[in-house]
């Protein structure tokens, strides 16, 4: 039986173990590597999804979307848009409707994507909506993946230059767990709707 919270206590949250992605992370850069990837995808029936973007500290000014990831359960693609521009092979992927696509707080992605390049939004799944299902009212990634995993994961990149010449080995880790976390957590939520193996732990017990 799995405990779940209705609400997960921030400050517990740093004394857990950290999660990272361990799989296969692959950085695209090139319109013929962007086409093999999504070709590689569009087998897929389930993906997690996040995007990134530079920063911006002046007031009223916002950045592109410079990184889309889209994660496998065993690799995750980086697609640095930045320098590839929103490609027709991406609007494949994002409109493809036998392939469900998680995340989390989609609303914000899908529109600053669609500023890029217009597609029509097919088979989302935002988990901010799916938790509430189980009584779970937690909005973040990291307090939603330690209610559920009893894990964290870092933040620690979220605020770096997502359109430098050359990632680092933190940036490519910290994408790649987002998206590939949004996949872990909904695919143990279905098992647990399936099974009815949990029990909420609300505030007020």
């Amino acid at each position: 039986m799995q405990h779940l919270f209705q609400h997960t206590d921030k400050n517990a949250i740093s004394q857990l173990p950290l999660y990272k992605f361990s799989g296969r992370i692959i950085v695209i850069q090139g319109q013929f590597e962007a086409q093999r990837a999504v070709s590689a995808l569009m087998k897929e029936t389930l993906l997690g999804i996040d995007t990134e973007t530079r920063p911006s500290f002046r007031k009223g000014r916002e950045n592109k979307v410079a990184l889309l990831q889209v994660a496998t359960q065993d690799v995750c693609y980086l697609f640095r848009l930045n320098s590839l521009g929103f490609n027709e092979s991406l609007v494949q992927l994002l409109q493809a409707e036998s392939i469900t696509k998680i995340g989390l707080s989609l609303k914000d992605d899908i529109l600053r994507l669609r500023k890029m390049q217009d597609f029509t939004p097919c088979s989302f799944l935002d988990l901010q909506d799916y938790v509430k299902k189980f009584g779970i009212e937690d909005m973040s990634l990291q307090k939603i993946f330690a209610n559920i995993f009893r894990k964290k994961i870092s933040k620690s990149s979220r605020l770096s230059n997502w359109e430098a010449d050359i990632l680092t080995d933190a940036q490519k880790t910290y994408a790649a767990t987002d998206a590939e976390a949004c996949l872990k957590i909904y695919r143990r939520l279905k098992e647990l709707e399936e099974s009815h193996d949990y029990i909420l732990i609300s505030d007020k017990s």
